[in-house]
């Protein structure tokens, strides 16, 4: 029993990065995307969470946000800048406690690659604003694209279909 709880843990983990580490170091890198703000702008826009984990890189709880049980048809956008991100078709239900999708939306979201738990993994942040998304991992439906990009819920707004 408490092996498989060591290796629950440590699964979750390496799947998503949890608050409680530190915040994202600023780089000498500037890329300049398409929406771009202050940090007082983003800060008077954004609630503290969305500010958290857009503009610092950080992680919400597991388990904490909303649209992890979200059922509905519609396009999760990006809380910064509205940017559509990921199709509800492409959610879906991975346990780790954040929202999943199979696949983005292609050109709207960019990648990089981030060492912050001391291993590579794959960032994803919006290719409007830049605000943190999440991390796609290999580990996603086999059946699909085998992708699962776990998404901070805190990080999108979701339109149903037909708004």
């Amino acid at each position: 029993m408490g092996k498989r709880l060591l290796l629950i843990v440590l699964v979750v983990f390496a799947g998503c990065k949890g608050t409680s580490q530190e915040e994202k170091k600023e780089t000498a890198k500037e890329t300049t995307f398409k929406v771009s703000k202050t940090d007082a702008e983003w800060r008077a826009e954004l609630t503290d969470m969305e500010y958290y984990v857009l503009r610092k890189a950080a992680t919400e709880n597991a388990f904490s946000s909303e649209l992890l049980d979200n059922k509905e048809k519609g396009t999760y956008v990006c809380a910064g800048c509205g940017t559509p991100v990921f199709k509800s078709d492409h959610k879906f239900k991975s346990g780790t406690g954040w929202p999943s999708f199979d696949r983005e939306i292609e050109g709207n979201v960019a990648f990089d690659v981030d060492y912050k738990i001391g291993v590579a993994r794959t960032e994803e942040h919006c290719a409007v604003c830049g605000g943190h998304l999440g991390h796609v991992f290999n580990d996603g439906p086999s059946n699909t694209t085998g992708k699962r990009h776990c998404i901070n819920g805190a990080a999108l707004d979701f339109i149903p279909d037909g708004n």
